[in-house]
């Protein structure tokens, strides 16, 4: 493996600030994006030598990226280490991290609110106020989630066209 190039050392080191502040480890998130900018599949022992981790640290990472559905694991004629890569496409990417997310995310606290408003509901001493702020946060969740349903449905080719679409979408609708 050769050394990062300064554009690639810039890219991964982002991607890893912007990963912690998305709640992913910065490690996963830098490991996911030498996997994006590097030309062919990796092993472990590169990842840690062009990313100066500790080993341990990127097979923790690739147990994550695994678990997020983000990694391809690879197998090279006459190696007998695993290599990996990662989706070449953003939207097939962000679709991928979109679905996890609200599977992680948006489901539990959808879970949550239909438990919250059945029991304010059955409460021995009824807060209307109360009921109302759940109703309305459970109608957001159900709104948000049947929406990306709906878009995460569409084949990625149908998307890219609509996201070029932008405010001419906006100006069929009644303001």
């Amino acid at each position: 493996m050769t050394e990062l190039t300064p554009v690639q050392q810039k890219f991964i080191l982002h991607w890893g600030e912007m990963g912690a502040k998305w709640g992913i480890n910065r490690t996963v998130a830098q490991v996911h994006a030498l996997l994006y900018v590097w030309p062919e599949p990796l092993n472990a022992d590169d990842i840690t030598q062009a990313l100066s981790v500790a080993r341990s640290n990127v097979s923790t990472s690739l147990k994550e990226l695994n678990g997020w559905g983000l990694l391809k694991t690879v197998q090279n004629l006459g190696d007998r280490k695993e290599h990996f890569e990662t989706f070449e496409d953003p939207w097939e990417m962000f679709r991928i991290v979109g679905a996890e997310r609200k599977r992680r995310e948006l489901d539990p606290t959808m879970a949550l609110l239909s438990e919250c408003l059945i029991e304010q509901k059955a409460a021995r001493k009824p807060d209307p106020h109360m009921e109302k702020r759940l109703g309305d946060m459970k109608d957001f969740f159900d709104n948000v989630s049947a929406c990306f349903d709906r878009a995460n449905k569409l084949p990625t080719s149908t998307l890219r066209k609509l996201s070029k679409m932008g405010d001419k979408l906006l100006k069929l609708l009644p303001i």
